[in-house]
């Protein structure tokens, strides 16, 4: 079973890592902050909506499995 969790991980760890890479690049903290200048706040729209809700899908599985991995020794 730890082997399993494992291997999940590490599929959950790349597919977060490819969601987070593939979002928009002026939405992040930096625009927070001050980098874009825009005043107004855009809702997410079709392939940016799915995308950030697959992003927030695979992280709560990766939150998830990450804390299960220990109950279940080698």
């Amino acid at each position: 079973m730890h082997l399993i969790l494992t291997v999940l991980q590490i599929v959950f760890s790349t597919i977060l890592i490819l969601t987070i890479l593939l979002q928009q690049k002026s939405s992040g903290l930096g625009s927070a902050i001050g980098g874009s200048g825009n005043d107004f706040q855009v809702q997410k729209r079709g392939a940016e909506k799915f995308l950030a809700n697959v992003t927030v899908f695979f992280a709560i599985l990766f939150c998830l499995n990450a804390f299960l991995i220990p109950f279940f020794p080698e």
